[in-house]
């Protein structure tokens, strides 16, 4: 993890053999967008994408997108399991790449938390009871979801993405194997924190198997449950120490998700102290996210080496531009593209 001297949100971040121009990120963001059919992506996402490329992020992590069809958060949401879905991604990771921020993409499985048909997960426990209860998984099965995951990674590669995520956040199905609280197996993958945490460590050595080795590679966790008896900060720690020598380069650190009975306790930066703990005490580089809605705030972070980069969501929404507007509030030179120079 890089020191704090010097360092400042507007301070390039190599990672392996990509440097992002900034450490201002595009948080991964479920579109939900009536007008995808079967997981392909559409113009509103070349045009979603694209803008925040134009807008000044240093690097953008498109968001969850399926490793298998059953693994979809919703029917309107992206997918990375066939070739038309694949040829599809090619120009809008063409054009974020262009104009100058980091294509990265997060790969993901809903588990019990899908609402398409065939919702599967560790243990046949429903996330609510508006959700489905999902089939437990067998041993096949998991290898097979593995297996879809490193698939899906070879054709990340193909697409031209330049960095990939794993979800393992949120109450989804890597999230769920992790927490007691999903997760009642009583097999090798369930009960103790080293059986809890194996699917993890399988993804990520299948993913990292075939994702190049000059492309970084991050994981998304949820710190906490904010839920008594489920997956916490400690344990967050204990994982992150292990992935290193794993091949991940970077934790980004979120949390919740995973119960509807979470009490999380919300204000600005709420999940910054989290990832500055997994980061000093883990020895692995971390991203930033939830609550951080200014260009003081998000550079504060980056100069007392509380985190080593800050993904920022509902505020890109927000503003597409925001980026380049808290360059020139920082007192940065904002990266402007040639055709809206006149206007700064």
């Amino acid at each position: 993890m890089e020191t704090a001297t010097g360092i400042n949100l507007f301070s390039p971040m190599r990672l392996r053999g990509v440097t992002a121009r900034n450490r201002l990120w595009i948080s991964p963001m479920c579109q939900y967008s009536v007008f995808a059919e079967d997981g392909i992506p559409t113009d509103w996402h070349l045009v979603h994408y694209g803008s925040r490329a134009v807008g000044g992020a240093g690097l953008i992590l498109v968001e969850a997108t399926a490793v298998e069809a059953r693994g979809r958060i919703s029917a309107q949401d992206l997918g990375m399991w066939d070739d038309k879905q694949t040829e599809a991604y090619r120009p809008i990771v063409h054009f974020m790449a262009e104009h100058g921020a980091v294509p990265g993409v997060q790969l993901a499985h809903a588990g019990r938390k899908a609402t398409v048909p065939g919702s599967i997960g560790p243990s046949a426990l429903a996330f609510s009871e508006q959700y489905q209860t999902p089939a437990e998984m067998s041993e096949a099965d998991i290898q097979q979801v593995v297996e879809a995951f490193r698939q899906t990674a070879v054709r990340a590669t193909e697409a031209g993405f330049q960095a990939v995520e794993l979800h393992a956040a949120h109450g989804y199905l890597i999230h769920q194997f992790l927490s007691p609280l999903a997760n009642r197996r009583n097999d090798r993958y369930g009960g103790s924190f080293e059986n809890r945490i194996r699917l993890h460590l399988e993804v990520v050595r299948a993913v990292r198997s075939v994702w190049p080795d000059d492309l970084p590679l991050f994981v998304r966790i949820s710190a906490t449950d904010w839920a008594e008896g489920g997956w916490d900060i400690d344990q967050s720690v204990e994982l992150a120490r292990r992935l290193p020598a794993e091949g991940v380069d970077l934790i980004d650190v979120s949390s919740g998700g995973l119960t509807p009975d979470q009490k999380i306790q919300l204000g600005p930066g709420y999940q910054t102290p989290f990832a500055e703990r997994i980061g000093r005490e883990a020895g692995i580089a971390t991203g930033a996210v939830g609550l951080i809605n200014e260009a003081r705030q998000a550079d504060a972070i980056v100069r007392e080496g509380r985190a080593d980069a800050v993904l920022v969501a509902r505020q890109s929404l927000r503003d597409a531009y925001w980026p380049l507007r808290a360059a020139r509030e920082l007192g940065v030179e904002p990266d402007v593209p040639t055709q809206y120079r006149r206007a700064w």
